[in-house]
Order: C-alpha cells, then sequence, then structure tokens
C-alpha cells in the first residue's frame, strides 16, 4: 500500500487517519554541524525572530533536516481491515435469527476475504533528540515487522520500536547514526492561538520534503479517534504520507503531531488534524521512561450527555458524563458509583464533557484518592474512590457514545428474548432485556439511532424482562409529565442510555 491510510469514519464525514501529512516548521542549523555535548542545542533555537515577510525559506532550511520518513512493513489481518461492525454473520444460528427480522444479510463474497498478508507503509517523523529518537505516529509505526527510516539527505537507518501509545496514536522510534542528528523541540501548544501561521514539513515516500504553510483553524479539537483527543485543527494541506510529522509554528518549534484529514473524497481538501504538543511531550516522556503510558484508572463506561438525558434526570444543562456501567471490581464500583449517574466532578476539576473526565483520571497517580462528585436521585453526592493504574487495554472511564448522535420518541416493536440467543447477545445470566425487533420510520426512536437488535436492559431506572414491562414503564414515566423516558439498551455487549422523547402525535 502507498501509505498507512486507515480510514476512520466518525461524525465529521470521513477522517482519513493515514500516513498524512506533518504541517510546520523543523529547526534546524544551516550548515552548522552538530556536536553531542552535556546540552545539545536544538536546530529551531538558532531560528528565531527571523523576517517571514520574505517567506520561509529560511525556516524551512534550518529545519528540514530534522523530519524523515519512515518505512515499515508489518502484517495485515485483512478481514480486520474490511470488517464491519455488529452481529457475527459468520455464525449460523445469529444468521438465521436476523434473518427472520432483515431479510438478507450479506454472503460471504459480499464481504472481505480473511487471511494475513504483508504490507508496507509510508509515514513521516521527526527527530528529537541528537542521538536519533524520532516522533511518529502509533498507525504508521504500530505492529511493525520492521522499521527503516530515511534522513533527508538519504541515508538509510533500521530503527527500533522505543514505544507505542494507541490511545493517542502516537509512537517513539530510536536510530543508531553513529553520529549526531540534528533535531527539534516541542513548544507549548496551550499558548497556539486560531489563527497563527504554522508550517507543515513531511517526507513522504523517501522523495524529500513537502512544505505547505496556513493557519490554525481551531484548538481542542475532539474528532472520535480515542478517549484522550486533544487535536490543533490547521488548514496547511496535509500531504499523503506525512502521519507522524511535525506541526511547527513560526519560531521553528513543534506545537502538533499530524494526524488525520477531513475528507469526503479522500484527497486533502485543507483541514488537517495535529495532536496537540503539550499531550504528545506527555507521552513521549512516558515511552522514552520505559516504552509504556500508565495511567489512572476508574472503570467506568460513560457517556456524553445531550439536552434530553439532562431533562430526564432533572439537570438544568447537558453538563457532565453519564454512567453507563460500572466495571466490577474496579475502583468505581468499591466507591458506589451506579448506572445512571452523572459525573460533574472529579478531584478539583469540574467535569463538563467525557473528555474532562478521561483525562482527569488518566492523568491521577495509582493508589490516589480521588473526590467524584456526582448527580444522583435528583441531587448532588460526593463519593471517594482510590483510583487504580489501568489494566491491560481496559479504559479509564471509556468514553462510549451513544448509539447515533441524533436520537430520539418510542416506536418500538419489541420481542421477549429468545433463551437460545441469549448469550449470543452478549446477555449474562440473570439478566433480563427485551429485544427490539424492529423501528418504526420516522419515529423517535429512530431519530435516537436505536436499531433492530438492540436490547432494552431498562426503562426509567427500573429493569425490565418483557415487552409489557416496557409498555408500563413507558407510561407511568409520560403520566409524570415528562418529556422523555431515559432507557438503558445493550449493543454488541456494550451499554448505552438514550433519553427518548414522547411522540407529539
Amino acid at each position: 500500500m502507498d501509505d498507512i491510510s486507515l480510514a476512520k469514519r466518525r461524525g465529521l464525514g470521513r477522517v482519513r487517519a493515514a500516513a498524512l501529512a506533518g504541517v510546520a516548521v523543523v529547526a534546524l542549523v544551516i550548515g552548522a554541524p552538530v556536536a553531542f555535548s552535556d546540552s545539545p542545542v536544538p536546530a529551531n533555537s538558532t531560528v528565531r525572530n527571523l523576517d517571514l515577510d520574505k517567506g520561509y525559506a529560511d525556516l524551512v532550511a534550518a529545519i528540514e533536516p530534522a523530519v524523515v520518513n519512515v518505512s515499515v512493513e508489518k502484517t495485515v489481518d485483512e478481514a480486520e481491515m474490511g470488517g464491519r461492525g455488529g452481529p457475527d454473520l459468520d455464525d449460523p444460528e445469529m444468521r438465521r435469527f436476523f434473518e427472520r427480522f432483515f431479510g438478507r444479510m450479506p454472503d460471504q463474497q459480499d464481504r472481505m476475504p480473511r487471511g494475513n498478508r504483508q504490507a508496507r507503509g509510508e509515514g513521516s517523523g521527526f527527530i528529537i533528540s541528537a542521538d536519533g529518537l524520532i516522533v511518529t505516529n502509533a498507525h504508521v509505526a504500530g505492529d511493525a515487522t520492521k522499521v527503516e527510516v530515511t534522513l533527508q539527505s538519504g541515508e538509510k537507518y533500521d530503527a527500533t520500536v522505543r514505544g507505542v501509545d494507541e490511545k493517542t496514536d502516537l509512537a517513539l522510534l530510536k536510530i543508531d547514526a553513529g553520529k549526531p542528528l540534528a533535531f527539534v523541540e516541542f513548544g507549548d501548544s496551550s499558548k497556539v492561538r486560531v489563527g497563527d501561521r504554522v508550517l507543515a514539513i513531511g517526507n513522504p515516500f523517501g522523495l524529500g520534503g513537502t512544505v505547505t504553510s496556513g493557519i490554525v483553524s481551531a484548538t481542542g479539537r475532539e474528532i472520535g479517534q480515542g478517549p484522550y483527543e486533544d487535536f490543533l485543527q490547521i488548514d496547511a494541506p496535509i500531504n499523503h504520507g506525512n502521519s507522524g510529522g511535525p506541526t511547527f509554528n513560526v519560531q521553528g518549534e513543534v506545537v502538533g503531531v499530524n494526524t488525520a484529514i477531513f475528507s469526503p473524497s479522500g484527497g486533502s481538501i485543507g483541514i488537517g488534524f495535529a495532536i496537540s504538543a503539550n499531550l504528545a511531550k506527555e507521552v513521549i516522556a512516558d515511552l522514552q521512561d520505559d516504552g509504556k503510558v500508565e495511567r489512572g484508572w476508574l472503570g467506568v463506561a460513560i457517556q456524553q450527555m445531550d439536552e434530553d438525558i439532562a431533562a430526564s434526570l432533572g439537570l438544568k444543562d447537558a453538563k457532565g458524563a453519564l454512567v453507563a456501567r460500572v466495571e466490577p471490581d474496579s475502583p468505581a464500583a468499591a466507591a458506589g458509583l451506579k448506572g445512571r449517574d452523572v459525573i460533574v466532578g472529579f478531584g478539583d476539576e469540574a467535569i463538563d464533557t467525557v473528555r474532562d473526565l478521561t483525562r482527569a483520571v488518566a492523568a491521577t497517580e495509582a493508589e490516589t484518592e480521588a473526590k467524584i462528585k456526582v448527580w444522583r436521585d435528583g441531587k448532588e453526592q460526593t463519593l471517594e474512590a482510590k483510583i487504580r493504574m489501568q489494566p491491560g487495554d481496559e479504559q479509564v472511564a471509556s468514553a462510549e457514545e451513544p448509539a447515533a448522535s441524533d436520537q430520539p420518541r418510542l416506536g418500538l416493536g419489541l420481542a421477549e428474548v429468545p433463551p437460545e440467543m441469549r448469550e449470543r447477545l452478549g446477555l449474562a445470566e440473570g439478566t433480563g432485556g427485551v429485544l427490539v425487533q424492529r423501528v418504526l420510520p420516522d419515529s423517535p426512536a429512530e431519530s435516537k439511532g436505536i436499531r433492530a437488535g438492540d436490547v432494552v436492559l431498562e426503562v426509567g431506572g427500573a429493569s425490565v424482562s418483557t415487552p409489557q414491562q416496557v409498555v408500563d414503564a413507558v407510561k407511568s414515566a409520560h403520566d409524570t409529565g415528562a418529556k422523555a423516558v431515559l432507557m438503558l439498551l445493550q449493543r454488541n455487549g456494550q451499554p448505552t442510555y438514550e433519553a427518548i422523547p414522547f411522540a407529539t402525535s
């Protein structure tokens, strides 16, 4: 493949987290040899206060040698690349069950073939130390069986992967060039403002550098790539093959690491996203230390509030993180957190969004006692949890998105869950649940993203196991004068709350 361009579709259309481009200006001393010392001088220290009215040539000439090409080989699972969410259609019983409701399901030949193959990929990176530490994207270097780095001079070196953090899409490489290398420093991305000029320099396909310029369009962007997002949105075009390249300010400081573009067609339309330098600095420091990132773990699955959910819980605004599930034997379980709690404070921080909580928990050291403010049963309470280190690939306070962003009203066709399907639907023994058999077109349920195959677990806080219990609970909620009813549903084994407005006609 030309580049590692795993298209990720979320929210804004098609976000290509590919080997895209590096916005920016990297700092190197033109013609001046870099010598090892106790305090090597970064290249960008020599390019301050340039007269940029004449162009960026001096700046680019100084920093370009720190930008590298990253070529990788990896084993690719074609089934994963072309896989689809939803039920396992290779399970004959599950297939027959869903065909009763949906008609013909995709045949095997309609789907991607299974199996592994070797694939090559290209990306970019940038050197951050004279002894050869290099930053790139996790989607470039992660799971690579071989990594080769090509400098601007054309010199090639085998690289080792020092660490990968897929949750932030960052990776740290190391090469041994046997000589000091030009390198650049991170800047302070908290000082970046909308309208600031930036440059993108990449080294795609080993053909040499590409340079684009533009401005910062937004800061603090979330694009649905993971729980710890903090992106700069830039309008400097990001070219293919430049994922992992740097985003630079006009002082030659790295203010971001290029990761993705928004593109309806697959090509650059001038909307790119770079991981903020401050987030990258923290992750890279951890990877440099021991090759991994240690984060605090609370043990809850959470979702973003919306106005309908807030109203159903008696909140004036849609702030906070709604607890969809509490993991057994977790700090959250020990603290007494429950599903339907809304976390509005963690430690000294107010929690307005899911991102606020995931970051706050991740930054908390293990064995720390943290006070958690929750909204429960119409009032605020304070609980205390002892944060633990995040176990394996489990998530802190993992952000589970609602079934759809445009949701709500009823319009549900319900059925009891056949006993033989409970395990396949991810229903634990002793759990109730009512199967959504169909969703009426143009109904509140359809507008909320409810779909056939979902399982209703609770209505208005009460567990349900028969269609009649759902009907009774919905009627009870309507009779109180509420505008919507809060339901806990399960899809593919994952819980999510939805506040479904009542039909007005």
